[in-house]
């Protein structure tokens, strides 16, 4: 049995590993993935993919830890937490240019979220 912070960590790395495949078949599939930002547009970089991924991961990682600490019910509340901050999430690709690119961010939304929250929640350890 691995440890909690094994656990997570690889879920990380997994969960980045996932988004890069769907971003890398994505490229090539359908070029540039750009997303509208107020008038402007960017373009979403495999290093931003990268970022974002780890970067929600450790925030995740930080509020179960907080939790595991304050309540017997950590499990739970960040599971629902994190259920509806991946829903939240999915907004944001609905202003990607092209509906491939926009079905690629959701994909990418999606597969760092299918395997952060379960791993994550496994991962939890009793008060």
């Amino acid at each position: 049995m691995k440890s909690p912070a094994a656990t997570r960590a690889l879920a990380i790395v997994g969960a980045t590993v996932g988004a890069i495949l769907v971003w890398v078949i994505a490229h090539q599939a359908v070029g540039d993935l750009n997303v509208k930002t107020g008038d402007s547009s960017q373009t979403v970089s495999i290093v931003a993919v990268i970022l974002t991924v780890v970067f929600a991961g450790l925030i995740g990682w930080g509020l179960l830890a907080i939790l595991e600490r304050a309540t017997g019910k950590a499990r739970t509340i960040w599971t629902v937490v994190a259920v509806v901050f991946l829903v939240l999430s999915l907004l944001g690709p609905l202003g990607a240019d092209g509906t491939g690119a926009k079905v690629s961010l959701l994909l990418m939304h999606l597969v760092a979220g299918a395997v952060i929250i379960p791993l994550f929640a496994r991962s939890t350890t009793p008060r």
